[in-house]
């Protein structure tokens, strides 16, 4: 985990209730990113590096993994934004420059555009030292009232409780 840099007093760190197992964000997962968010300036933040055993060539960070760090920040800028539940639809990922394991780097997310309510356009820029930016994306994803979500069977009743505090308007 990387320390991170001192945030802006205006930045809130969202809140999770760390009790559940994702991959990307559960403070729990001993496997995975434990990445946390600030919002501020209308975009989501993260700061974290990449665990030696998420590796690619040598010492460089997997792309799977990097993919997995946009969407994921992706998708919480969706819900926090837009306080709706959010699936990914579809992602565009262009790598620019390397990541290396262990290295410091900087997530954003941007709400770029919605279509009615059950859809929107997502960014996401992954940043190492120096404002170098070295993965890009742009999501789709859809957009679900906590009804929906409950009907689709994607999450049980108590999971959905813990985003009660992402969706309330």
């Amino acid at each position: 985990m990387v320390e991170k840099p001192e945030i802006p007093s205006h930045f809130i760190e969202i809140k999770n209730s760390g009790n559940h197992g994702c991959f990307g964000c559960s403070p729990v997962n001993p496997h995975g990113l434990r990445m946390k968010f600030h919002s501020g300036d209308g975009a989501l933040f993260s700061w974290l590096s990449v665990p030696g055993h998420l590796c690619g060539w040598d010492n460089l960070a997997h792309g799977g993994v990097l993919a997995t760090i946009l969407d994921e920040t992706m998708g919480w800028t969706a819900i926090h934004f837009l306080k709706k539940f959010a699936l990914t639809n579809s992602m565009n990922i262009e790598y620019l420059k390397p990541v290396r394991i262990g290295e410091p780097i900087r997530v954003e997310g941007r709400v770029l555009e919605t279509a009615g309510k059950r859809e929107a356009k997502v960014e996401g820029l992954l940043y190492r030292e120096e404002n170098v930016l070295c993965v890009k994306s742009v999501g789709t994803f859809r957009l679900f009232t906590p009804g929906a979500i409950s009907r689709l069977g994607v999450i049980g009743e108590d999971s959905m409780k813990k985003f009660d505090f992402l969706i309330q308007p």
